[in-house]
């Protein structure tokens, strides 16, 4: 490869995909930190408040859920910092990471459904239902874990709250002040780590494990050899290959609707802990401290792969 092909190879696959993330992550910080400087973080939490009561969790959690429907940077970096303050507990942090399944499933909902609908048409509204269902379902789950693993949050009396007021000036110089530490101890997790996992990506090493994933499927014979192919595709491959062999064979008549919707939500629970690693590590390493960000991404995938079995399994018992 010549010096110029390498340089775009380079700018493409590496140092514009890094610059965006940062930014990403920059504009997630900014609004956190200034949401939090004029203490708006109670009054952005309301929409989640039946659920965080319940859950006993408290009103920076509930202000997270509510901004993972725009943003899972600025939701997550919430989260972080209000772990470094002291004011979450690891246990809910780590409960709360997971509470935000359903608004994080909301953001990349209409990406999903206009990516299926055009290949297997009518059977997408039954996949993205049961996805839907999936991230509800662990939403749920996790608000009754958490009624019972957390304490009921003591609750500043609202004269106190009323007396903490912050000009918009003192906001601004307190979001920048915050920023511009925090971002560089950001930076200097993200960068690196993002870097070894380009390389890591250019040398094959996550190709072969999805690969060695896709090579291992002798437990799935309950699928046909047709639906078993859609898993290895949407494994060894991308979503959209998968997807893509679904509509083929769907449109062709040589499978069912039941067939499809299962290969999908086998080849869904397959493929999302590698690509979990690959694609959210570095940018959560950067948000909260790699330890804790390899913790935080177990969690959820044994979360998200519990649940999206059990509505694999709830299909394929009620469609028998």
């Amino acid at each position: 490869m010549n010096e110029p092909s390498l340089l775009l190879s380079l700018w493409d696959g590496l140092v514009h995909p890094l610059l965006r993330l940062l930014l990403f992550i920059s504009v997630g910080l900014l609004v956190a930190n200034f949401i939090e400087a004029l203490n708006w973080t109670r009054k952005i939490a309301v929409v989640a408040k039946p659920l965080t009561r319940f859950g006993h969790l408290s009103a920076i959690t509930g202000a997270s859920f509510s901004m993972a429907f725009f943003s899972g940077v600025a939701a997550n970096t919430m989260l972080s910092e209000g772990y470094e303050q002291n004011k979450l507990s690891k246990k809910e942090l780590v409960l709360a990471n997971l509470f935000n399944s359903l608004p994080t499933y909301f953001l990349h909902l209409p990406t999903t459904f206009f990516i299926t609908a055009p290949l297997i048409k009518g059977a997408a509204v039954i996949y993205v239902g049961l996805t839907f269902g999936a991230a509800i379902l662990r939403t749920l789950a996790i608000t009754l874990l958490a009624h019972f693993l957390l304490p009921i949050p003591v609750e500043q009396p609202k004269a106190l709250q009323e007396k903490r007021t912050t000009t918009m000036q003192q906001a601004l110089m307190n979001t920048w002040k915050r920023f511009t530490k925090r971002i560089q101890k950001i930076a200097r997790f993200t960068v690196p780590i993002y870097i070894l996992f380009y390389f890591l990506n250019k040398f094959g090493l996550f190709d072969y494990i999805e690969q060695f994933i896709s090579m291992h499927f002798t437990w799935l014979s309950w699928l046909s050899p047709k639906a078993i192919s859609i898993v290895v595709l949407h494994v060894a491959a991308e979503f959209s290959a998968g997807l893509a062999a679904a509509g083929a064979m769907l449109a062709d008549g040589s499978m069912s609707t039941r067939e499809v919707i299962l290969a999908l939500l086998v080849g869904n629970i397959l493929s999302s802990p590698v690509r979990a690693i690959r694609h959210q590590f570095p940018y959560y390493a950067g948000i909260f401290k790699p330890a804790l960000a390899s913790q935080l991404i177990l969690f959820s995938q044994s979360f998200r792969t519990i649940s999206i079995a059990v509505m694999t399994l709830l299909y394929f018992i009620i469609t028998l």
